[in-house]
């Protein structure tokens, strides 16, 4: 991934595993994604947080100390989780043991997604495959997109302040 580039991205839960219908592990990845748009390193024009994966439409504006910033989300992000399943849910921790030599546990799949956005039509077109996620049959997750609370719909639908933290994708493409 380039700095300055807008991508879909899509990153998975080990085996997805539907960790993130949780609230509090949707909230980490939402206060994650903040600090680093807060602290400029990256620019979100679009997400969608589904029970076991993550869809954003973003770009890395700036590195994160040495490392790419969608890097530092995904450790960081992990790093939470493994905190609070040591705390709250060591039973639910065992289904992420990995056996490696550089680690124990494992929350995100390797083969995260990156696809570059260069064109307006198919960036559109991946906005709506956002919104309307949480609406397919298998997930029934809301019956109207704006009402899913963990997308950027109703920020582009409803002008939503709640996400005023997102970059509207006008500006820039």
């Amino acid at each position: 991934m380039e700095l300055g580039v807008i991508y879909f991205y899509t990153a998975t839960i080990l085996h997805w595993q539907k960790l993130l219908e949780t609230e509090k592990y949707k909230q980490i990845i939402i206060e994650s994604i903040i600090y680093l748009i807060r602290h400029s390193k990256i620019k979100v024009y679009g997400f969608v947080i589904m029970p076991n994966h993550i869809h954003l439409l973003f770009e890395n504006t700036d590195m994160n100390g040495k490392e790419m910033p969608y890097v530092s989300l995904m450790k960081y992000t992990a790093h939470q989780f493994l905190q609070q399943l040591r705390k709250n849910d060591p039973e639910l921790l065992n289904n992420f043991k990995v056996d490696r030599n550089t680690r124990v546990h494992q929350f995100w799949q390797r083969n995260a997604l990156p696809v570059a956005m260069y064109d307006r039509k198919i960036f559109e077109q991946k906005l709506d495959y956002i919104h309307l996620n949480p609406l397919q049959e298998h997930w029934q997750l809301a019956t109207d997109p704006n009402d899913y609370r963990y997308s950027s719909c109703s920020f582009y639908e409803k002008e939503d302040i709640h996400f005023n933290w997102l970059s509207h994708y006008r500006d820039t493409l």
